[in-house]
């Protein structure tokens, strides 16, 4: 089943993806246009499908372990292989509990994160990835500007359903708005590219 192509943007486009299945075919499809050096922010609301997304990529990576939600690890390490090939690891990173919002007066949101980033060890990897690295970061959305200049940016939303009980636990099923947007001239072939792939 081919994905509704929605709407395009000048660096990047919107894409109605149905199910779960299709999350993660999704995700394989960016895997097998990712270079080494990518850095991927993801954002969304809990239960939007961040994690069958990164599943999707880490399969079409054949990386060696599961894709779990790394929240109570804050990051691992897996290791795959580009389309060409290639090593590559894929390093996938929560940042839901990094810059919280408890501020000192005159302190700076971006110094914070960089500090916390520099504790974990993940400073300069996210500054700078090497050729044999790409970077997942969910909820990363509050530190794009500081890290990585040349980036692609995954936002998933999940329209609530008025026939869908508000109490129930999220889902992966049901239809979800994924925006990509490509941020660096590195993006705007293979946008187009994953673009033709989910739409035909």
């Amino acid at each position: 089943m081919s994905l509704q192509y929605s709407a395009e943007q000048q660096d990047g486009f919107e894409l109605a993806v149905p199910t779960g299945e299709d999350m993660q075919r999704l995700g394989r499809n960016l895997a097998s246009c990712l270079q080494g050096g990518d850095v991927i922010l993801l954002s969304g609301p809990l239960g939007a499908g961040k994690t069958t997304l990164a599943q999707g990529l880490g399969s079409g990576l054949g990386v060696d372990g599961p894709v779990v939600s790394p929240t109570f690890t804050i990051a691992r390490e897996l290791h795959g292989h580009l389309s060409d090939g290639s090593p590559v690891t894929l390093i996938h990173v929560d940042a839901y509990r990094l810059g919280g919002q408890d501020y000192l007066p005159g302190e700076d949101a971006v110094d914070r994160l960089l500090d916390e980033l520099e504790s974990l060890g993940l400073d300069e990897e996210l500054e700078d990835p090497g050729q044999s690295t790409i970077i997942l970061m969910e909820w990363g959305e509050q530190m794009a500007s500081a890290l990585a200049d040349q980036r692609l940016e995954v936002s998933i939303a999940r329209p609530v359903d008025p026939r869908e009980d508000p109490d129930a636990p999220p889902s992966s099923q049901g239809q979800r708005m994924v925006r990509l947007r490509g941020v660096g001239p590195s993006w705007a072939t293979r946008l187009e590219q994953l673009r033709k792939a989910m739409t035909t």
